[in-house]
């Protein structure tokens, strides 16, 4: 028994998927029905019986037998079609704008472009303006700082000139006094120097023996080294009269005349200690 196919089984796409499920049931039922129609055509051969005759029958030309034919190629089941990807969702994009829409939208941002620039300069100006009256009031308050402290520094001057001129006259008057106290001191010393000295001549004259044969006025000078005391400690001749024994006779009397009389002050007592320059002449 063969089978052929008198035609191809040609399947048509579904789009869906049963009817693609349906198709490969059709084909594999396809499939085992060849399969098993094959098998069925392997028979075994039957017992031959052989018949004797007398003389040979007619014999028809023996048929031709075809040899077996090979068992046919399986039919390629095509493959399921695969289900075609759903359709995206159509969204709807929003219309380009308009171009009159564009012009107003660049000339808005225009305006509050220039709207910004203008506030940042009105802020700029503002900040400037601030900034130049900070300037201003500090230059004030240093200027005027400035003028009070010239005027606090010429009033302090001022003092210190009144000061320094008050503290010169004073020095003056108190070196005006300091002199005439130093005039009325050294006028009383030097009148109590004076005194002292006649005292000191008119006892050494008292004490002195004049040679017989001294004539006219001579005068002798006379280093004497003295104590605070008076007390005569030596006696030099430092200028001669050209009379020996008159030099001599002023010299006894000096050393007769200790202590010699000193002034009790002391200023005036340095007129005298430690040594006395004393010049004796008889008519004195």
């Amino acid at each position: 028994m063969n089978i052929q196919a008198d035609a191809p089984f040609v399947s048509r796409p579904a789009p869906r998927l049963v009817a693609g499920a349906l198709a490969l049931g059709v084909h594999a039922l396809f499939v085992l029905l060849l399969v098993f129609g094959v098998s069925w055509q392997t028979q075994r051969p039957a017992p031959v019986m052989v018949d004797l005759w007398e003389a040979l029958p007619e014999v028809a030309p023996p048929a031709v037998v075809k040899p077996p034919q090979p068992p046919a190629e399986p039919v390629k089941v095509p493959e399921p079609a695969k289900a075609a990807p759903a359709p995206k969702p159509v969204v709807d994009e929003p219309p380009p704008p308009r171009a009159p829409d564009i012009a107003l939208e660049k000339k808005k941002a225009e305006t509050e472009r220039l709207q910004k620039l203008k506030a940042m300069q009105v802020a700029e100006e503002k900040a400037r303006a601030e900034a130049a009256r900070a300037a201003h009031e500090k230059q004030l308050a240093e200027q005027k700082k400035r003028e009070l402290l010239r005027q606090m520094e010429d009033e302090d001057l001022m003092r210190r000139m009144a000061d320094e001129q008050a503290a010169n006259e004073a020095r003056l008057v108190k070196q005006a006094e300091a002199r005439a106290a130093s005039g009325q001191r050294q006028a009383e010393l030097s009148r109590v120097v004076g005194q002292h000295r006649d005292l000191i001549s008119a006892k050494v004259r008292g004490n002195t023996r004049l040679p017989d044969n001294l004539t006219g006025n001579p005068k002798v000078r006379c280093l004497v080294k003295l104590l605070p005391t008076g007390e005569v400690q030596s006696v030099r001749v430092t200028q001669s009269s050209g009379n020996v024994a008159y030099d001599e006779a002023v010299v006894r009397a000096i050393w007769k005349s200790s202590p010699l009389p000193l002034p009790s002050d002391r200023d005036a007592r340095a007129a005298f200690v430690p040594e006395l320059s004393f010049v004796h002449s008889p008519k004195e």
